[in-house]
């Protein structure tokens, strides 16, 4: 006798011996038990969950008649009555089974069909079996429904599906319909354990664990790996053999390789992959093993109490490595995982795919390798101490470190103590956008003593404020006390010792400050503050220099009256701000305040136009009424919508309305027409008259001033927003005009 394998030899033959199917079997045991039975049964699911096995013995179930013939419809047929013997062999002649793969023509169906106007030869019922029949033809399932809706008594259909997506719902109506689930793993290894030791072949217990998850849920699949891998064994199943003939990646590599993305050892890894292609192990192999044990490990994680089975040794490393990792990084590394296999196709091996998904993780960790990526985070500006030097051009300047000008000499009486802790208070007072302030030493004895004598004032020297987008640019250093301050130099002293290193040409100091900020935010009023500053300035000696606040800081251009400034920078010839002259020692600078030309401004939306007010009255109300309830029922439209909406009711009489609008073409007689139809339907059988004028009131008019009040609210509404005011307050946001669409 010719061997027959082990998915046929042990074939389920009674509802008791099925596996993993126990919702369809209770369902199926119950209705045979009480009589109630369907025409039509749709079994679905995966591929060898036992859809047919089911068909075969709900057949059996229907038609046996008992070891002494006289039975009946039982949920436990006897297995030895004609029946039952010839149902499994496939002999049995009122048990039709249609394959609608190679079947899938109306005219395979209409044959079928034509078998159910006989009544049964030996049994009690016809049982017609239609086995994939998702794949019949439209015309075949129409040529089917009314037979499939109305059966002869003795006949039943039993259809079997793997995708019931396909079926018509037309058919799907008409049936009882059980999904049969796929297998766990947990099952299919117990299943496997009582045949193999029905069939007296011994076998490990990882080797049936690893047969159990190869057959992915399908005992048909399981049975047939056994069958392969006990002839690749030689008759007994090991873990190395089984392994080897699944081609599947030992559990102890991807335990490695988990262990050595948690401790950050991009050698490791890189080595173990390495491995893997020596070996010619398949990359999506090892990314399906690696997510199944961190779904294991996410689930330890998750449930720090659950149990750990002792006799499976890959839960106890599992159960350690779910320890050692974080939960985020798990989650992180399984997600990779999942779609790293779909990856692997668009590298250039699925090595190296292999080896980038599984670096891409190193990054991630928080303590990274040096050569890993770092993530950039901002900090906050700190004033850089500035070296003391006695020579302005020997101290360069930079956009990383911008200062402020010493527009004055510090006064006598400022001790030493003051500008010190006016140095450190300076940092803690800065906020984002504002640049930062040095701290100025403090003056010597002797400086003070030649600053108290009096001397004569110097002249004014002009000197042109910075436009607010050139706030970005580099501005002179400070200098410490035993350098010449720059309010005892004349002008022309001035200008040549400081050379070109502060009082660069304007297109210059534009390309040095490309790396900064444009869109620094600078208040409007910055010309005034600047004023503000070189008054404070010229204060008296006697009393100490106040305290300028570090947020408002003074860009300063080039004063020289020969320097090359660019034809877009020129400025034309304006009133200058002039100072008076005062009696201290700090001298008096000239400031003009300089205007940005109109194509140099930036381009923003401007806010809507204010429409102007209307002076309601009874016509007004009514009119605007009647036509917002005729916009909304839609019915006017086009032309005459416009004509309703920018008209104006000027007098009303019981058989006639006059309107007058602005735009002659809306007053045509087609569009009047239109509009006093749509009046009639709504109630007002009137005639109208148009006249062409002035409109002070007009259902449009209304429109567009709700429609500012409501802009307004809603421009209100963000601007009390306490994240909308910390962004402005902070960092000088604005709000672009026009930007705000009310709801």
């Amino acid at each position: 006798m010719s061997y027959l394998v082990l998915a046929r030899k042990y074939r389920p033959r009674k509802f008791t011996e099925m596996v993993g199917q126990e919702h369809v079997v209770q369902a199926l045991t119950n209705a045979l038990t009480q009589q109630r039975l369907h025409h039509a049964y749709l079994f679905t699911g995966t591929r060898g969950v036992g859809k047919t096995t089911v068909s075969r013995i709900l057949a059996k179930s229907l038609n046996c008649t008992g070891s002494d013939g006289n039975g009946g419809i039982t949920a436990e047929p006897c297995g030895v009555c004609a029946a039952c013997t010839e149902i499994d062999a496939g002999r049995f002649v009122d048990y039709t089974e249609l394959d609608a793969a190679s079947n899938r023509g109306v005219d395979e169906v209409q044959q079928l069909l034509e078998q159910a106007v006989y009544k049964p030869v030996q049994g009690r019922f016809k049982v017609f079996m239609i086995d994939e029949v998702h794949m019949l033809t439209g015309h075949a399932f129409n040529a089917m429904l009314k037979t499939l809706e109305e059966p002869p008594e003795y006949l039943k259909f039993v259809l079997a599906t793997t995708d019931p997506q396909k079926v018509p719902v037309t058919v799907l109506s008409r049936c009882l319909q059980f999904n049969l689930r796929p297998m766990v793993p947990e099952t299919v290894l117990e299943h496997l354990t009582n045949v193999l030791a029905a069939e007296h072949v011994p076998a490990e217990p990882q080797a049936l664990r690893l047969l159990s998850r190869a057959a992915r849920g399908s005992m048909r699949d399981a049975l047939s790996l056994t069958d392969q891998a006990i002839a690749f064994g030689s008759g007994q199943l090991q873990e190395a053999g089984v392994r080897q003939m699944l081609g599947a990646v030992d559990r102890t590599v991807v335990f490695r390789l988990i262990d050595a993305l948690a401790n950050g050892h991009g050698k490791t890894v890189v080595e173990l992959a390495d491995q893997l292609r020596s070996t010619g192990l398949s990359a999506a192999t090892t990314l399906e093993d690696m997510a199944t044990v961190l779904q294991r490990m996410a689930v330890y994680q998750a449930v720090p109490d659950m149990a750990v089975d002792p006799a499976d040794p890959d839960a106890q490393e599992t159960a350690r490595l779910a320890a050692l990792m974080p939960a985020d990084e798990t989650q992180l590394l399984y997600s990779l995982c999942i779609h790293g296999r779909g990856e692997l196709g668009l590298a250039p091996d699925e090595y190296a795919g292999l080896t980038m998904v599984l670096l891409r993780m190193l990054p991630f960790k928080a303590g990274a390798t040096p050569g890993s990526a770092e993530k950039k985070t901002l900090k906050s500006a700190e004033a850089p101490p500035v070296p003391a030097s006695p020579d302005l051009r020997s101290t360069p300047t930079s956009a990383d470190q911008p200062v402020r000008p010493a527009v004055s000499a510090p006064a006598p009486e400022a001790s030493q103590d003051a500008a010190s802790a006016q140095a450190d208070n300076a940092p803690s007072q800065q906020r984002p956008g504002a640049l930062p302030q040095p701290a100025h030493d403090a003056p010597s004895a002797a400086d003070a003593a030649a600053a108290a004598s009096p001397q004569p004032p110097a002249p004014a020297v002009a000197q042109p404020i910075a436009k607010p987008e050139d706030s970005g640019r580099a501005a002179l250093p400070a200098t410490n006390a035993s350098a010449p301050s720059a309010a005892n130099l004349p002008p022309a002293d001035l200008a040549e010792d400081m050379g070109d290193q502060a009082f660069a040409p304007l297109d210059a100091q534009d390309a040095d400050s490309a790396d900064m900020d444009d869109g620094a935010p600078w208040p409007d009023d910055w010309a005034d503050s600047a004023a503000a500053d070189i008054a404070a300035a010229s204060a008296p000696a006697a009393a100490p220099a106040p305290t300028r606040s570090p947020l408002q800081p003074l860009p300063v251009v080039n004063p020289r009256p020969h320097a090359h400034v660019d034809e877009a920078d020129s400025v034309p010839n304006q009133p200058l701000a002039q100072v008076q002259p005062a009696v201290a020692a700090a001298e008096s600078v000239a400031v003009r305040v300089r205007e940005g030309s109109e194509d140099q401004a930036p381009q923003r939306a401007m806010p809507p136009p204010e429409p102007p007010p209307v002076t309601g009255d009874a016509l007004g109300d009514f009119w605007h009424t009647l036509v917002q309830d005729l916009v909304a029922r839609e019915a006017v439209t086009a032309l005459v919508r416009e004509l309703a909406l920018q008209s104006q009711l000027v007098e009303r009489q019981p058989d006639q309305w006059t309107l007058r609008v602005e735009n002659e073409t809306l007053g045509q007689s087609g569009a009047r027409d239109r509009l006093q139809n749509a009046l009639r339907d709504a109630g007002h059988a009137v005639r109208l008259e148009v006249l062409i004028g002035r409109v002070g009131d007009s259902p449009s008019r209304r429109n567009a001033i709700a429609a500012a009040q409501r802009l307004k609210a809603a421009e209100a509404l963000v601007l009390a927003d306490p994240f909308v005011q910390e962004m402005m307050r902070d960092f000088g946001a604005k709000i672009v005009p026009g930007s705000i669409k009310p709801l």
